[in-house]
């Protein structure tokens, strides 16, 4: 063998060392995490970092081109890139010693540094990841000397081509003895303290044993109010299938028993409530279609649920909010933080609330469990606040939340819109007489027409579900007599105002997309 191959041997294993050792790093600070601080998870929480640090625009690539899968895009990614820098670690400690140490020290830091700026941050938040470091720059001294030691039996004899097993099989068995203790270690502590941690701090069981009090007030769904057609969006999303957009990395686990909102700033008293203390104040169902700003136009960040909660001006009445507020600024248990004027929430004409269920059930963990806001007429990321702890009552200039200063608007009206759900872009269909169907929303407004023109043809109404409210979407058809060939169908709505809906193109930021939606139908 030659000594250039032999080298680039070493090298490789090096690299394999720091992989390992970067291994050990995670599984210890894990054991850790479970043990002393279950939020200081160093993957997670440098996920969460990375999730506020990065720019509005790869944001939005991300969840456009992910979707509901950002997050493990994410995780992947981050996890590729522990790897590399594991395997750079190993070279430079295998080669340059102690640098492969100096580098898990500085990822240590780092990770400390992303554990205690978190809102979830506790004393101990410091101990999974200084654990983790040790454990990771001791195992990778380990490995590093005897990797050398085993290079150094080889000595001048690999150069010649003369290498003998005998003397330098000792290290190479010490290598890989330790590599492979080291590396089924930590996958094993690595995978199943995570498992233990998600396990144990999961509330999906006491969330399906919860039982709620039946509403006080019911909402009526008129007939005709769905209409049969197949690839018609349903009238309400099932919960599996509505939309998930926030920051967080991991699904925040809330015990309602532990739960507590508390409302402060420019009130006249401080007041906190429990889960109990919320339900005690009787709860009411309201049917309202939620947007996001992300939503492109004819995009399916959009989504109608029925809600149970209370109105949040009840809140907010008994704290008194004071002359001169305007804003009130909602936090998440994971710090994410959102603006909601002030008129938005104490109007008597808006059903802005706090709800507990979705579609007749708890809220899904992933949807704010147990409780979350519900603001119609605004985009979720000034309106919709997950996994509620805090209602502060302040001004706009005084206060400004998660994604205001990340580009978009303090305040933001959601623009109604219409969509085309069947035919489908890329998706045929055969000659003859088919229904164009989709859906249309202007909430707190409520939709007067919907219109739809084929290729150059002229604007023709479509036929309208009879809607629940002006809060929720409708539903819209009507029937084409399909010829072969592409065909471009265009929507449009009305909204019960007299507001044409926005024909001009705009991006999702700073307040939200616009423009009428235009699809190409192949027809065979």
């Amino acid at each position: 063998m030659s000594e250039r191959t032999g080298g680039l041997r070493f090298l490789v294993w090096s690299a394999l060392a720091g992989v390992i050792s970067g291994a050990v790093f995670l599984a210890t600070a894990e054991l850790a995490a479970l043990l002393v601080a279950r939020s200081a998870s160093p993957i997670l929480a440098v996920g969460s970092f990375v999730i506020d640090i990065v720019p509005q625009p790869f944001k939005e690539f991300a969840i456009a081109t992910f979707g509901e899968y950002d997050k493990i895009a994410l995780l992947a990614g981050l996890g590729l890139a522990v790897v590399i820098a594991s395997a750079i670690a190993g070279v430079l400690e295998f080669v340059r010693p102690p640098l492969g140490v100096v580098a898990l020290g500085i990822a240590g830091a780092l990770s400390i540094g992303a554990i205690v700026t978190r809102a979830s941050v506790t004393p101990l938040s410091f101990l999974p990841p200084v654990l983790g470091t040790v454990a990771g720059s001791v195992v990778l001294v380990l490995l590093c000397r005897r990797l050398r030691g085993w290079r150094a039996s080889t000595g001048g004899r690999e150069r010649a081509g003369t290498t003998s097993p005998a003397s330098n099989g000792m290290d190479r068995r010490r290598f890989f003895a330790l590599a492979g203790i080291a590396g089924a270690s930590a996958i094993i502590v690595g995978v199943t303290a995570r498992a233990v941690s998600v396990a144990t701090s999961s509330v999906d069981a006491i969330r399906r044993a919860l039982r709620l009090p039946a509403p006080r007030t019911t909402v009526t769904v008129p007939d005709g109010a769905e209409l049969d057609i197949p690839g018609l969006s349903s009238l309400f999303t099932a919960n599996e299938d509505f939309y998930r957009v926030d920051t967080a990395l991991t699904v925040p686990a809330i015990d309602p028993a532990s739960w507590r909102l508390v409302i402060d700033g420019m009130v006249d008293k401080r007041v906190e409530l429990s889960f109990d203390d919320l339900l005690a104040m009787g709860l009411d169902e309201y049917a309202i279609t939620l947007t996001c700003v992300s939503n492109e136009v004819g995009g399916e960040l959009v989504g109608n649920a029925m809600w149970s909660g209370v109105p949040i001006r009840d809140i907010l009445e008994l704290a008194g909010p004071q002359a001169g507020a305007d804003m009130v600024l909602s936090r998440s248990i994971d710090g994410y933080t959102a603006s909601t004027p002030l008129s938005a929430l104490t109007d008597d004409g808006l059903d802005a609330i706090l709800a507990v269920s979705m579609n007749g059930e708890p809220l899904p963990l992933e949807h704010g469990f147990p409780v979350r806001m519900v603001v119609p007429g605004l985009y979720g990321y000034v309106s919709a606040t997950k996994w509620l702890t805090e209602l502060k009552v302040t001004t706009f200039a005084q206060d400004e939340a998660y994604w205001t200063p990340r580009g978009y608007s303090a305040e933001a009206p959601i623009k109604f819109s219409s969509r085309v759900d069947t035919p489908k872009l890329g998706k045929p269909v055969s000659a003859g007489r088919i229904p164009i169907a989709g859906v249309a929303w202007a909430q707190s407004v409520g939709i007067e027409r919907v219109e739809v023109k084929i290729d150059d043809g002229e604007w023709v109404p479509a036929t309208l579900s009879t809607p629940i409210n002006s809060d929720t979407w409708v539903q819209w058809f009507m029937e084409w007599d399909a010829t072969p060939g592409t065909h471009y169908v265009g929507v449009r709505a009305v909204n019960k105002n007299g507001d044409l809906q926005i024909e001009e193109r705009s991006p999702i930021a700073p307040n939200g997309s616009s423009g009428w939606q235009r699809s190409l139908i192949s027809v065979t």
